[in-house]
């Protein structure tokens, strides 16, 4: 009972459910989806954990940076059957194509640029 509650905890916000989709585009960090969302680091952080704890993203560290992108083969049966739900679920969603803009022009070598 808890990893089918942890799943669908995860999927209860809608930020969370907009980085879950630009999480299909491509893997990002945290700089990029902060760019993409406008939301403060330390809330696209929390927000990535929850999705982490739900097996829903994984995290993979490349030198300075962490990177984030979905869960390929989550351990949850629950994950995997809603990585498949959303795929289908979100395609159609116009809410997202501003968000989905700006990630595709998010590049932390530009945006970490001092």
């Amino acid at each position: 009972m808890k990893k089918i509650t942890r799943v669908m905890k995860a999927l209860s916000d809608p930020n969370r459910l907009r980085i879950m989709k630009i999480l299909t585009m491509k893997t990002m960090c945290v700089c990029e989806l902060r760019y993409s969302l406008g939301l403060a680091q330390s809330s696209i952080s929390k927000h990535l954990k929850i999705l982490e704890d739900a097996d829903l993203v994984t995290s993979r560290k490349d030198g300075l940076w962490v990177n984030y992108s979905l869960a390929e083969h989550p351990e949850s049966p629950y994950a995997d059957d809603m990585l498949d739900l959303l795929g289908r679920w979100l395609d159609g969603d116009t809410g997202f194509e501003d968000i989905l803009d700006k990630a595709k022009t998010a590049d932390r070598m530009i945006l970490t640029r001092n």
